[in-house]
C-alpha cells in the first residue's frame, strides 16, 4: 500500500519550472490549483516540439506534417481513452475544457430530449458552469430545474435525490468534486439511482482527475467531462466523454470543417463519432500537450499520489484549525484538496492579497460557485487547493501568511 512517505514530492517539483521562481522576493507557494494547475516541462516541450517541428492541420493534408500532425493528435485522443477507461476512442470528443463539454449536451442532447414541464437535477454545490447551462436550456424549452440541497458540513443531501427524479426528469448533472468545498460526491451511487429511473447522468470532473483514478465504465456514467488546463495540460483543451449509443443520436453541436462528410446545398451529411463534434481546426497543440500530461501521470503511482494530497490535506486542515479566529468551510467526509475558509474581520479579497506579498497564491471570491456562498450566507471565501507537487512547507508558508493577515488587520 502507497504511502505518503513513498511520494517523492521533492523530484517532481524539479519536473515543474514555474515552481522555482520567487514572488515578491519570497519563493512561490502555489495553492490556486483548483483554478488552473501549473504544467511539467514535459508538456511544454510537447507543445513546443509541434510548433517547432510538426505543425500543420490535421485530417486534411496528405504532406508529412500533416501526417504527423494528425497521427499525434489522434494518439491523444487514444491516450484519453485508456486514461478513463473509455470502450472507444470514438467516445472521447475534444472541446476547449469541461465547459464547453457541458454547454455541448446542453445544446445538443437537452435540446433534443427536453421539452416543456421537463426537469433537469444538479446540485447546490455546482461550479456556474454547471448551472448556466441547465438554466438556459429550461428558459428556453419551458422546463424546470431542480436542485438536490447541501447540509452544513458541505455534503450532498442524498436522500433528496430520489425524491427529485420522477418521470419528467430528463438528467441529473453533478460534480464529481466541488471546486469550493472540495466535498467529494458519491457520483456512482448517484448514477446507480438515476438509472433506476432511467435518467442518463453527466459528471463534471474538472476536479476529480487531477487527484484521482476516473474509470468511466466502473461509474456508469453517461458523460463525463474535464479540462485540460487542471490535469496539468495547456488551457484552451478539454474533453467529452459520452457513450456511444447516446453520441451517434444527439444531433452535431457546430457546423463546419471536420464535423462534414459532404455538403451540398440541398443537403449536408454529417460525419461519424467522434468528428460529428469536432467543427473546425482544433486546438491541435492543446490536444498533443494533454496527451503528454496523461503520459507523465501513467508515470507517477496515483496510489502514492492520492496518500501524499490526503496526508497533505490532513496537515493542512489540522494546522488551519489551530488559528484562532479562522473558519474551515467545507467538512465533507469524503474531500479532495481544496481549503475555503474566513478570517474574522477580514474581507477574503484583503487575506489574498497580503498572502500574495508573502508568496502565496491563492484564490479569492465566490469560485464560481455563488450558490454554495448563499448556502453558509457568504459573499466570498479564501481558498486554498493542493495539487500533488505542494508540500507540508507550503501548507506551512501558508499558515505564516494568514498569521501576517491576521497582523495587518489586526484580527
Amino acid at each position: 500500500m502507497p504511502t505518503a512517505t513513498s511520494f517523492d514530492v521533492s523530484a517532481i517539483r524539479k519536473d515543474f519550472p514555474i515552481l522555482a521562481q520567487e514572488v515578491y522576493g519570497k519563493p512561490l507557494v502555489y495553492l490556486d490549483n483548483a483554478a488552473t494547475s501549473q504544467k511539467p516541462k514535459c508538456v511544454i516541450d510537447a507543445v513546443t516540439h509541434f510548433y517547432l517541428m510538426d505543425n500543420a492541420n490535421v485530417h486534411r493534408g496528405l504532406h508529412q506534417l500533416s501526417e504527423r500532425s494528425t497521427e499525434a493528435f489522434e494518439a491523444a485522443r487514444s491516450k484519453v481513452q485508456r486514461f478513463v477507461n473509455a470502450e472507444k476512442t470514438r467516445e472521447i470528443i475534444f472541446v476547449r475544457g469541461a465547459t464547453e463539454g457541458i454547454n455541448l449536451v446542453a445544446q445538443t442532447y437537452g435540446r433534443s430530449r427536453v421539452g416543456a414541464g421537463d426537469e433537469i437535477v444538479i446540485s447546490t454545490l455546482e461550479h456556474h458552469s454547471n448551472i448556466v447551462p441547465w438554466q438556459m436550456l429550461c428558459e428556453e424549452k419551458g422546463a424546470v430545474l431542480r436542485v438536490v440541497p447541501i447540509n452544513d458540513r458541505g455534503e450532498m443531501e442524498f436522500d433528496q435525490l430520489e425524491k427529485l427524479l420522477n418521470r419528467r426528469t430528463r438528467l441529473v448533472a453533478v460534480a464529481h468534486v466541488s471546486n469550493a468545498l472540495g466535498t467529494i460526491n458519491p457520483v456512482r451511487e448517484i448514477v446507480r439511482t438515476a438509472h433506476r429511473f432511467n435518467v442518463p447522468v453527466l459528471i463534471d470532473g474538472a476536479q476529480a482527475v487531477p487527484h484521482m483514478k476516473v474509470d468511466v465504465r466502473n461509474l456508469d456514467c453517461d458523460f463525463y467531462v474535464f479540462s485540460g488546463h487542471k490535469v496539468f495540460g495547456p488551457t484552451g483543451v478539454g474533453v467529452l466523454y459520452g457513450k456511444e449509443q447516446l453520441l451517434e443520436s444527439m444531433p452535431p453541436y457546430q457546423g463546419g470543417g471536420d464535423m462534414i462528410r459532404s455538403v451540398t446545398f440541398e443537403k449536408t451529411t454529417y460525419n461519424e463519432l467522434p468528428h460529428k463534434f469536432e467543427a473546425g481546426t482544433p486546438n491541435i497543440a492543446g490536444v498533443i500537450g494533454l496527451g503528454a500530461a496523461i503520459d507523465y501521470l501513467n508515470e507517477i503511482d496515483m496510489d502514492a499520489v492520492a496518500a501524499h494530497e490526503i496526508d497533505l490535506l490532513q496537515y493542512a486542515t489540522q494546522a488551519l484549525e489551530r488559528i484562532p479566529g479562522l473558519r474551515l468551510l467545507g467538512t465533507a467526509r469524503e474531500k479532495a484538496g481544496v481549503l475555503s475558509f474566513l478570517i474574522d474581520g477580514v474581507h477574503p479579497h484583503d487575506a489574498g492579497t497580503v498572502l500574495d506579498r508573502e508568496g502565496v497564491a491563492v484564490r479569492t471570491g465566490h469560485h464560481c460557485a455563488q450558490p454554495v456562498m448563499d448556502r453558509f450566507g457568504i459573499p466570498a471565501t479564501t481558498r486554498a487547493s493542493l495539487a500533488f507537487y505542494n508540500t507540508r512547507e507550503d501548507i506551512d508558508a501558508l499558515v505564516a501568511g494568514i498569521h501576517k493577515v491576521k497582523e495587518v488587520f489586526g484580527a
